[in-house]
């Protein structure tokens, strides 16, 4: 559910509409244990950057709270849709949590950010030139996780505190190959409708990588993944298990891409079970 069949996020505009109803639900989050939610947003600075990988140049977005010195930091990988200002709110939102948020440009080898959201899913040449610029090779993922959390830790704004990673269809999968990529580093894993991509029977598939990572784990399966193949569950549980790693791998009452407030999909009860426990597990984490 993360590739061509998607909608071409490149021309989905983000709304005042939308952006209030994610602001609302943030100060309403007070009543499910986010007291302060609205100020902690607006106390969030916003800073535009570019990290040096070893294939480029990557465009990003780092938040971090205004107050308060340096906190731990936290990656957020966006879905198949790219960096734009829906993904953008989802790390002013982390930030707003206490942590220094770094959302990426995960199509970075095929442009800047607004150069990716310009490109047609309709023209076939500029549907491989977004797909062939995805991680989706492992070597191509580590490489970057490896370049984004060392960016973060020389930051002036991170601490010494373990790292999260949090990710949103695609990035599931690639929030779990950053904990195997640095796993000395990262002690949170949260993902969100990361899709079936997250089991397979290829020798690559993330499932496998687990057991090299000392991280624990959120797995929020979107309904209509879990009723393509309702064995994932199992496999990602018995896989926690086998680790000896914390985790917790639920069926969320939502479709794929519930969490992305700019999405069709979205829900706003789940959305907000699903930053409940994001805020538990990275507080619980990230020491």
């Amino acid at each position: 559910m993360c590739d061509e069949k998607l909608p071409n996020y490149g021309h989905l505009l983000y709304t005042d509409i939308s952006r209030r109803n994610f602001a609302a639900l943030a100060a309403a989050a007070g009543a499910a244990g986010f007291a302060g939610a609205a100020q902690a947003q607006a106390a969030v600075v916003e800073k535009a950057v570019k990290i040096r990988t070893p294939d480029g140049v990557c465009d990003g977005f780092l938040y971090y709270p205004a107050r308060g010195g340096a906190k731990p930091g936290a990656l957020v990988w966006p879905d198949a849709g790219g960096l734009r200002q829906a993904m953008k709110d989802l790390g002013r939102r982390t930030a707003g949590l206490g942590y220094a948020a770094l959302v990426v440009n995960p199509y970075y080898r095929a442009g800047d950010a607004a150069t990716v959201a310009a490109l047609d899913n309709k023209i076939p040449e500029q549907l491989k030139r977004r797909n062939d610029a995805r991680p989706g090779q492992p070597d191509m993922a580590e490489r970057d996780a490896r370049a984004f959390v060392a960016w973060l830790d020389a930051q002036p704004q991170t601490s010494k505190a373990k790292v999260g990673v949090q990710g949103y269809c695609m990035g599931g999968a690639l929030s779990v190959r950053t904990a195997a990529a640095v796993p000395n580093r990262i002690g949170a894993v949260c993902s969100f409708h990361g899709g079936n991509g997250l089991v397979s029977k290829d020798a690559t598939s993330p499932h496998l990588l687990i057991g090299k990572t000392r991280a624990r784990y959120l797995f929020a399966t979107a309904q209509n993944d879990d009723k393509t193949d309702p064995t994932v569950k199992g496999t990602l549980r018995e896989t926690l298990y086998k680790a000896g790693l914390p985790g917790d791998v639920d069926v969320y009452a939502a479709n794929h891409g519930w969490m992305a407030p700019d999405g069709q999909a979205y829900n706003a009860a789940e959305s907000e079970r699903g930053w409940k426990t994001l805020t538990d597990i990275y507080a619980r984490s990230l020491v």
